[in-house]
């Protein structure tokens, strides 16, 4: 067997433990095992059949090669105009299209984060000079940490679970991390693993120590769709941030499109024309005809998105009273599809423990930064969240 030499930052982060779990339901599954999965945050909604046809006629039409690195012109245009009715000040020429919010969150981290000495710092930590600092806010979703990792950054990290995951109560406890030599901060809002949607006071602090510190802020807004009661407001849109956020987004979650891989980022010219390189010389571009199918997405779903958005709310009440029915009070979220139930210390060990014998697969909270809790998915039927809860119930798990 060839030995390898791995890089250091391979050896830095483990896979990804939403995958992980969901790779051990398939594999109960496929011993016909029936596992109520719980773990993977994708809806159970079929892509809408607009969005399919425009994907068709786009095929039939003959868009199958490469495109501009960037995204096509047309589908630029209809994100700046998405973002810019959120309140953002952007352009075409601000966005990139990219194949998964995953790859924009990997050209961001990659375009401004230097490990230690301009390499990624060794397993150990040590080196002559320490990496870029990014400050997460946890509970954070789990590839965060890995892509700053790779990218060769030092994590500092702010904890929200005494807040009930919310960030305003925390501006003092994040002031005290964020400095002069932060590099980069991650907002998610709607958050996953939480469903916490921010107040505006809360991203408004945020402003203020970005502009104070002269800070980077990603805004990952993956979730932006999905919110019950409440508006969310894009980072972006603030006074003062234009400069400092670089806006995160694509059409996995709302438009039910995890498959078709399709994100973007809106940035500063500047910022696009280096994040641009990673880009060209990576994955060159996103798939020609759902870039077109995203255009549809994005002008002519709405009720489409409403519809799934209210069946998510319906399920998100009942989840939380058939858990108040066993006695567990769990924080409900104003956003995303995700619930954080609180469980025992040892949250690996119960996730292991609910899947091999309940057969109920979750993802341990520690995965996020936040351990004694398991992250469920309500992107689920109704039947099968009653099913999940049952098999806890029954097996002593709650």
């Amino acid at each position: 067997m060839i030995d390898f030499d791995f890089a250091s930052r391979v050896d830095r982060v483990e896979p990804s433990a939403t995958l992980a779990i969901s790779n051990l339901a398939n594999e109960l599954e496929a011993d016909g095992i029936d596992v109520v999965d719980l773990s993977v945050g994708e809806p159970d909604f079929d892509t809408p059949e607009n969005i399919k046809r425009a994907a068709e006629d786009s095929l039939a039409a003959g868009d199958t090669g490469y495109t501009s690195s960037n995204g096509i012109p047309e589908l630029r245009e209809a994100i700046a105009e998405k973002l810019r009715a959120d309140g953002i000040d952007c352009a075409a020429d601000n966005v990139v299209v990219t194949p998964g919010g995953k790859q924009a969150l990997y050209e961001i981290f990659h375009t401004l984060i230097d490990g230690a000495d301009g390499r990624s710092p060794s397993a150990s930590g040590t080196s002559s000079r320490t990496g870029d600092e990014v400050v997460l806010l946890d509970p954070a979703w789990v590839s965060y940490e890995a892509q700053a990792k790779m990218a060769g950054a030092d994590l500092s990290r702010v904890d929200l679970s005494p807040y009930d995951f919310q960030l305003e109560p925390a501006l003092d406890d994040l002031a005290e991390t964020v400095s002069d030599d932060t590099e980069l901060l991650v907002v998610n809002s709607p958050s996953n693993p939480t469903g916490a949607v921010y107040s505006d006071a809360a991203l408004e602090g945020v402003r203020d120590l970005a502009v104070d510190h002269d800070v980077t802020v990603i805004s990952d807004e993956m979730y932006d769709e999905i919110t019950y009661g409440v508006e969310q407001t894009s980072l972006g849109s603030l006074d003062g941030m234009g400069e400092h956020t670089i806006t995160v987004n694509g059409f996995s979650k709302a438009y039910a499109m995890t498959g078709w891989r399709l994100g973007y980022f809106c940035a500063p010219e500047s910022f696009v024309s280096q994040a641009g390189k990673i880009q060209s010389h990576s994955v060159s571009c996103a798939v020609n005809f759902v870039q077109h199918a995203g255009i549809e997405a994005l002008r002519n779903t709405d009720e489409a998105v409403g519809e799934m958005r209210e069946a998510f709310r319906e399920r998100r009440d009942m989840l939380a009273d058939l858990f108040a029915d066993h006695g567990v009070d769990v924080p409900v979220g104003d956003g995303a599809f995700y619930m954080m139930l609180p469980v025992s210390d040892d949250d690996q060990a119960w996730c292991e423990g609910a899947i091999e014998d309940a057969h109920v697969a979750t993802v341990p909270g520690s995965a996020f930064g936040t351990p004694g809790y398991a992250r469920l998915s309500y992107a689920a039927s109704t039947e099968r969240l009653r099913e999940g809860v049952e098999r806890l119930a029954d097996g002593g798990y709650i």
